[in-house]
């Protein structure tokens, strides 16, 4: 990032390469849309571009990178003001027409579900729990982005955590 800084624009596509899928990821399970959160990882590398001479060496790529993420998404989720969630089709990554296993059925009940939780829950404890296991940040890292202590930030995943297993629990719940 500090060539990019430095005009060398051309390196961007070596940091798309290398962090796309992770943000990618990150912004699918935040949004719940697909489409949202690939439009959103450009938005993200168009942001990098557009504030690369905000970029300090002495800081941490992946935290900046993620700080522009969640100001993306924050626009995104302003704007939208309503959440959209992925269809079946979507989320079938391979189908097949031969049925499923018990077992391997089971699992993808539990996925969705899982997914399904994930999307119920409030958006600040969907993020820090997004953040805390899919963007590589340390708690002081994540407690840095979000103005607060490295033991905040755990009592939160915590908290996120324990709120997302009653969600996952609770009967009737459905993909």
């Amino acid at each position: 990032m500090t060539q990019v800084s430095d005009g060398d624009v051309e390196k961007l596509g070596l940091l798309f390469e290398r962090h796309h899928a992770r943000l990618f990821g990150y912004l699918w399970r935040l949004t719940g849309d697909r489409e949202a959160a690939e439009d959103l990882v450009q938005e993200v590398f168009v942001r990098m571009l557009k504030y690369r001479g905000s970029f300090r060496p002495r800081g941490e790529f992946v935290a900046w990178m993620f700080a522009l993420a969640r100001n993306a998404s924050a626009d995104y989720f302003e704007r939208s003001k309503r959440r959209q969630t992925t269809t079946d089709e979507e989320l079938a990554e391979h189908p097949s027409e031969a049925p499923l296993p018990l077992e391997r059925l089971e699992s993808a009940e539990a996925v969705e579900r899982l997914r399904a939780a994930l999307l119920k829950l409030p958006a600040d404890k969907r993020e820090i729990l997004l953040l805390s296991r899919d963007s590589g940040l340390s708690c002081e890292q994540i407690g840095g982005l979000l103005g607060c202590s490295a033991g905040t930030v755990r009592v939160r995943v915590h908290r996120a955590l324990r709120s997302l297993q009653q969600l996952f629990q609770a009967p009737g719940m459905e993909a």
